[in-house]
């Protein structure tokens, strides 16, 4: 039974470290707001509040643009990236085969390597093939980057689903299609909205790809677009915050709707290793 001030300490604690946490936020929402006059890089609270920043930023800065290339992106990975973790994890985690084990901790190796080990000859190989400055060149290697952490997820909720649920399904005469469509995909809501938001904020928040692979104005992501606005607007602190809001509001949004799944997710998605 938790005393009153083993309560009392860790809810003191929890204000302290959520304090900490919402503060810088505070800090670049009142500078976005701030008027030109009292922009700063330093936290101040401003006399009125200018949204005038937001449209600004958002024009100059040519977001509407960049918004629509990271979307296109985003998208586009956390689906194949989805579809190809249900099927693999759900083939390492009921099927038997020569090498199933073998085949499924060579994919994890993928959790291990960071970008900046593959991302120059991934440029090279992209380009002999044409698909640099394409969305190709952001679209599959980021996929790939994913889905290693996907395949690990979705096997670990796919065991963790008990194993007469599935053969209750087969007895019925349930094909292994059926079952897992139907049954299991289903059922794994929480563990699949919590892979799918993990890999749009990774997705989203990737720059070093873009960097190298993109060219093109119109392709630019929103990261990217971001750090081009930075550098043409280095001391105008307002325009640059309300831009960083405006890049950083997708994954915000999304989070505040899918939150309860998210974290259910987080809970019971990965239960058996």
């Amino acid at each position: 039974m938790i005393s009153r001030r083993e309560r009392a300490l860790s809810y003191a604690i929890l204000i302290v470290f959520a304090a900490l946490a919402t503060l810088p936020l505070i800090g670049v929402l009142t500078s976005a707001l701030a008027p030109r006059s009292q922009s700063s890089a330093s936290f101040s609270w401003p006399d009125r509040l200018d949204w005038g920043n937001f449209s600004e930023a958002w024009a100059e800065g040519h977001f509407a643009t960049y918004l629509a290339s990271s979307v296109l992106v985003t998208v586009s990975v956390v689906l194949l990236t989805a579809v190809l973790a249900i099927l693999a994890g759900y083939s390492f985690a009921h099927f038997t085969y020569p090498c199933r084990s073998l085949l499924f901790y060579t994919t994890l190796i993928g959790l291990m390597v960071p970008p900046e080990a593959f991302v120059i000859p991934l440029y090279f190989n992209l380009r002999s093939l044409g698909l640099t400055d394409s969305y190709w060149s952001l679209i599959l290697p980021q996929t790939a980057q994913s889905l290693a952490f996907g395949i690990f997820w979705m096997r670990n909720f796919f065991r963790s689903v008990p194993s007469s649920v599935i053969e209750a399904a087969r007895l019925d005469g349930a094909s292994d299609w059926r079952v897992l469509w139907q049954i299991l995909v289903p059922s794994g809501r929480p563990a699949l909205v919590t892979m799918a938001m993990l890999v749009f904020m990774w997705t989203w928040n990737e720059f070093l790809l873009p960097l190298v692979m993109i060219t093109n104005e119109s392709k630019r992501t929103a990261p990217l677009g971001l750090a081009f606005f930075q550098g043409e607007h280095t001391t105008q602190f307002s325009l640059l915050a309300a831009a960083s809001v405006i890049v950083a509001l997708p994954v915000v949004i999304l989070y505040v709707f899918l939150q309860r799944h998210f974290i259910s997710g987080m809970l019971s998605g990965a239960v058996k290793g």
